[in-house]
């Protein structure tokens, strides 16, 4: 829940939520306590505010401590506590609360230990986790780190560069305001970095010529970093639609269905299923929210699960064909046992239209397995028909019904074969 709940459980949910509420309020209560009228008034309920929320921070981080090796799997114990306390997340939630009580035992460092307290402003960086918008930042900052930091690098040269040069052209000039090298970074960053603050400015003609250059030269240095950013966003959003085109139209397909409670994956973890290795859980939707399948996710009655596999290839010597059967074709009203098939041939699925209330004398005319077999599959197997290759209208509901012996064919009901050669199917049975 602490660790790595994100939205899968409502309580996941509610503790992300309270966590990011006490923040709110704690900074809330920060700002407030600046305005002198505010503090006269309401000071008690802010410092009230102020603990409370502190020592929720503070527990959070004993929590955090307790459960990190449910986010650092690879790792011991002892070693999954080190990397949380070492790591980016663990260093905000440390400071988060410990200048809140540090005063306690260091009263002299007090004003020090107030000006740390507005760190814990970074943990509003956990929202990272559940945004994809704040996840393609941080993805493309972190692609394009070293393009990054090699032009960090080269305008830090050329700012240095530019204040010994303004130092040397000044110095003489204006020896109170360019007194050192420092004053020149000073002015070299305000000019580089397009700030232009103004309080230190060059008064010789050479002075005022190199500053023009350093000018424009800072134009086109500061949007380097701005050019690479942007690229890097454009490369990730294509990344993002090849992804997208590769599933929905490179030989992915994706099928849905629904868990009963009388399923044998209910209860169950995604870890404890034991898959073919080329099917896929992707998606596990539960009511209103979207699940990204992790492993230690559990499933319940009224999931809806995506699982994804590997299209059927063109060339591919598997075959499956849909046959609808009308009026007049031969196989209406027999038994699948009395069909004429080749042994290479098979029927591995009987689509049948459900009846509406007019017609339920004709469910009284099926045998005793076709009638189990739709109560079987009355509440699970209704799906709408594709409607296509003359298949059952689209928007109509079928059953799904699994082929017996015994099983009476009737008008309307859509045959899948499969066979290893469509072509000398195709030749025996003309439809």
């Amino acid at each position: 829940m602490v660790s790595v709940g994100v939205v899968d459980e409502p309580v996941n949910r509610a503790y992300d939520i309270i966590s990011t509420l006490c923040l709110l309020c704690n900074l809330s209560a920060a700002i407030l306590a600046t305005y002198q009228g505010f503090q006269v008034k309401h000071g008690l309920l802010l410092r009230e505010v102020e603990r409370w929320t502190v020592l929720f921070f503070a527990i959070d981080y004993v929590l955090r401590l307790l459960t990190a090796k449910e986010l650092y799997t690879g790792k011991t114990e002892k070693g999954a506590i080190c990397a949380y306390i070492l790591s980016f997340s663990g260093i905000i939630d440390l400071l988060s609360f410990l200048p809140y009580y540090l005063p306690i035992f260091f009263p002299s460092g007090a004003a020090v230990f107030r000006m740390f307290r507005v760190i814990r402003i970074f943990r509003l960086f956990r929202i990272n986790n559940y945004y994809d918008s704040l996840n393609v930042i941080t993805e493309v900052l972190e692609s394009k780190r070293q393009q990054l930091l090699s032009s960090v690098f080269i305008i830090c040269i050329l700012m240095v560069a530019s204040s010994l040069c303004m130092y040397s052209v000044e110095h003489n000039a204006q020896p109170q305001v360019f007194t050192d090298a420092f004053s020149g970074i000073w002015w070299a960053a305000s000019t580089l970095l397009t700030v232009g603050y103004g309080d230190i400015y060059p008064i010789t003609p050479l002075g005022k010529l190199l500053g023009i250059g350093i000018t424009f030269l800072g134009v086109g240095m500061v949007a380097i970093p701005t050019g690479i950013i942007s690229a890097g966003f454009v490369e990730q959003y294509q990344r993002l639609k090849r992804i997208g085109d590769y599933g929905g139209g490179s030989g992915i397909h994706f099928i849905h269905f629904f868990l009963e409670k009388k399923d044998a994956w209910c209860e169950k973890a995604i870890k404890e299923l034991e898959l073919p290795g080329d099917l896929r859980i992707v998606v596990l939707k539960r009511k209103n929210q979207v699940i990204v399948p992790r492993g230690d996710v559990r499933m319940h009655a009224g999931d809806e699960l995506v699982l994804g596999a590997e299209a059927l290839r063109d060339e591919s010597p598997l075959d499956l064909t849909e046959v609808v059967l009308h009026e007049d074709h031969p196989w209406v009203g027999k038994e699948i046992r009395q069909l004429d098939l080749s042994r290479q041939t098979n029927i591995v699925l009987i689509l049948r239209p459900i009846p509406s209330t007019g017609n339920q004398g004709s469910v009284a005319n099926l045998s005793t397995s076709e009638r189990k077999a739709l109560e079987e599959n009355q509440a699970q197997n209704e799906h709408p028909s594709p409607g296509e290759n003359g298949s059952v209208g689209r928007g109509r509901k079928v059953r799904k019904m699994l082929p017996r012996g015994d099983s009476k064919l009737q008008c309307g009901d859509t045959v899948v074969l499969y066979h290893n050669d469509k072509r000398s199917f195709l030749e025996e049975h003309r439809f």
